[in-house]
This record gives structure tokens, C-alpha cells and sequence, in this order.
């Protein structure tokens, strides 16, 4: 698998960007899009009608030539919990909520052709591999995930235990709400405030008395913090509120949500 998969997405699904495309290791994020039911909606937690996202996550399994049993879902909880997932867990979460894995915004794995997945629309999306390991990982971090510090705890439990090099991680940051449209009050700004790293990413707006954060920059700073080489991290700067292609929650509480995918084949 699968060399005309990503030219298949872009192609046929203009709706998906491709982050990730190497000889292993493939990553990508679908995109809003008119065209599509539901707008190409991806989330069973957010949505009018299930089918249409069940059907809309055919579609991406079918441009990826994978099977939508490939597939790996959690309920997201914006918590700091991560999970290994094995070949027990594959199918989990993709046609129903029932059996997705519960209480998880982190997902990993060492199965090859698994399609590990998670949900934003603001939040930001966190893609992990190591291909000299054979892993991949996707995590969900919204601002709670973010000052609850789950990519630096996964990735320190990734070096930790499961004894990856931090030298040959690398990290791509996906599109998410940028600092100018997350304004907060000042409890959210004293959580950020608390990690102790994250004043660079933060200003104050005095005609709005609102502060404004960089939340990719503060998951950037935890990676570096983790250990990654900061050459060995990328971020997609796109805005999902000022984007026609982004899911944003902020602009829309009933917004749907993008899809993140990773694997490795």
C-alpha cells in the first residue's frame, strides 16, 4: 500500500490535506468542504445524521484503499489519557461510539496498516512518528489537553517505556485556531500561565481585556520540552475560525469536526 493513495485524496477529495508522505508513514487531515454530507463532518459525537458520517469516513478509508475496519476512534474527552493500541482495539469507535476507547485523547500504536485517528475543530491535532520504531500517534489536544500537558506526557512515556529515541521522533502540528482568534479571560490565562514555558505565546489585548494564546506553540514548546529535535517538528499555521476550509467550534458550537489520520504501511 499504497503510492497513489495521497494523489487520490487531493485529487478526488479535494477536501484532505496531506501532511505526511514517506515511504512508511502516511498523514493527513480532512477539510471542510460544501460538496459533501454534512460538509464532510467526520464526528459520530457531533452530527445530525450518523450515516452521512459513517458514509463520509467510507470515503476517506476508500482514497486511502483501506478498509473504514481499519480504523481506530476515541471518545475525547479532553483529558491527558493516551493508549496503546494493539490489534484487539483495531475497528474501535468508526460506525459507533459505543465501543470507541473511552476517556482517551492520545492514541499510539506499532500495527501497521491501522489508521489511528482523531477529532478537532480549534483544537490541535498532534501526529507522531518514528519510523526506525515502526510507531505512530495521534493525539487531541484542545487548551485542557494542552495545559494538562498530554503530548509531553505521551511522548515521555513513548521514550520512557516503550524506549523510543527522542532523536528520531518527529512531530507535525496540524491546523488549529490560531492566537488571534483564541481570546480567553484570565482562567484560562493563569492555567497556560502555570506551565511555567508558555509567557512567549500568550499577549494581552487592552481594548478587549481579553489575553490571546498560541496554542500550537505552547504543544511545539511541550515536544522540545519532551525532547524532540525542533527540526524535527513542522506546524500548519492554517486558522480553522478564519479558514473556509477549517471545522471551528469557536465560530460554531454545532460545527462539525476534521478528521486527523495516521498510519503506517
Amino acid at each position: 500500500m499504497r503510492q497513489n493513495a495521497i494523489i487520490r485524496i487531493e485529487v478526488i477529495f479535494l477536501n484532505s490535506k496531506t501532511y505526511i508522505e514517506t515511504a512508511s508513514t502516511v498523514a493527513g487531515i480532512t477539510l471542510k468542504h460544501a460538496a459533501f454530507p454534512e460538509s464532510y463532518n467526520m464526528a459520530l459525537h457531533s452530527c445530525h445524521d450518523e450515516m452521512a458520517i459513517i458514509h463520509n469516513r467510507k470515503q476517506l478509508a476508500n482514497a486511502l484503499q483501506m478498509d473504514l475496519s481499519q480504523f481506530v476512534c476515541a471518545e475525547q474527552t479532553h483529558s491527558e489519557n493516551f493508549h496503546r493500541v494493539t490489534i484487539d482495539d483495531i475497528g474501535r469507535g468508526t460506525t459507533t461510539m459505543s465501543n470507541a476507547i473511552a476517556n482517551t485523547d492520545g492514541l499510539y500504536t506499532f500495527e501497521k496498516d491501522t489508521v489511528l485517528c482523531s477529532f478537532s475543530a480549534d483544537c490541535v491535532p498532534v501526529f507522531i512518528y518514528d519510523e526506525t520504531r515502526g510507531m505512530v500517534g495521534a493525539i487531541h489536544s484542545g487548551w485542557q489537553g494542552t495545559v494538562k500537558e498530554i503530548t509531553k506526557k505521551m511522548l515521555d512515556h513513548l521514550i520512557k517505556n516503550e524506549q523510543l529515541n527522542p532523536q528520531n521522533i518527529h512531530v507535525q502540528i496540524g491546523m488549529a485556531l490560531s492566537q488571534q482568534r483564541f481570546e480567553v479571560d484570565c482562567d484560562v490565562y493563569e492555567k497556560f500561565a502555570a506551565l511555567g514555558y508558555a509567557d512567549d505565546f500568550m499577549y494581552f489585548n487592552e481594548a478587549t481585556s481579553k489575553y490571546h494564546i498560541d496554542n500550537q506553540l505552547t504543544v511545539k514548546q511541550q515536544c522540545v520540552l519532551a525532547g524532540v529535535r525542533e527540526e524535527n517538528i513542522a506546524i500548519d499555521r492554517t486558522c480553522t475560525f478564519n479558514s473556509d476550509e477549517g471545522f471551528s467550534y469557536r465560530q460554531d458550537r454545532r460545527a462539525g469536526r476534521h478528521l486527523s489520520f495516521i498510519y503506517q504501511q
